[in-house]
């Protein structure tokens, strides 16, 4: 019952909130995303797996430079063709580097990662009916590859379960360690969560997620 009508609901209620408490943010961020980079787009896009297995847009202010290439701008995952082995060190981190050692993110992009505030357009996600408030991260496909291909078939069964549930704005490893957490630990991590989903559990999530995020600094 929770898990397939009154969390749908507590979702969209909750998303409304978020947009009307954070209206400042809707405008402040935007109008600094401009003055540093005014020709680059305000939202990141990419593609994610979510429940079941299908694929979605998550929506993310965009923290990360651009680059030319063939006359028009694209996002910055185009660097890893010019820095391979940087690249080898970012998927052996579990799909990440240091916000310091990241050429990709901009100076306003360090503040919108560390303060979370490049996640809240996914509130939009949430009403779409995409993500949940809380949930499994959002992967994106090559990682999931990545990570069988590291750790064989045993990985396969953590991410087949976390798939069965929407992704979330926060989740379990979000607020328990976060980047801090293997790669291999966050699924069987979510996919805990998907198994054992319920009110509780996700009540205890959202109040963990302020601390969390301001754990960060």
């Amino acid at each position: 019952m929770y898990k397939k009508y009154i969390k749908r609901f507590l979702d969209i209620i909750a998303a409304l909130i978020l947009i009307i408490l954070f209206l400042p943010v809707w405008i402040i961020i935007p109008i600094l995303m401009k003055l540093e980079h005014y020709q680059y787009p305000l939202l990141y896009k990419p593609i994610r797996i979510g429940k079941n297995g299908k694929s979605f847009n998550l929506f993310k202010f965009r923290s990360m430079i651009m680059l030319e290439e063939k006359g028009k701008l694209v996002h910055a995952i185009g660097i890893w063709k010019k820095n391979k082995e940087l690249f080898e060190k970012y998927k052996k981190s579990g799909w990440k580097l240091e916000i310091g050692n990241d050429p990709r993110i901009t100076k306003l992009g360090k503040i919108l990662r560390q303060t979370s505030i490049d996640e809240m357009p996914q509130v939009f996600n949430i009403l779409k009916g995409e993500m949940s408030l809380v949930g499994p991260r959002a992967y994106v496909q090559p990682e999931i590859d990545d990570a069988i291909k590291r750790h064989g078939k045993k990985i396969k069964p953590y991410i087949k379960k976390s798939l069965t549930v929407k992704p979330g704005l926060s989740g379990p490893w979000q607020v328990s360690g976060r980047n801090k957490i293997p790669w291999k630990d966050r699924v069987k991590m979510d996919a805990e969560y998907a198994k054992k989903l319920t009110f509780a559990k996700d009540i205890i999530i959202v109040l963990k997620t302020p601390l969390a995020m301001l754990s960060k600094w």
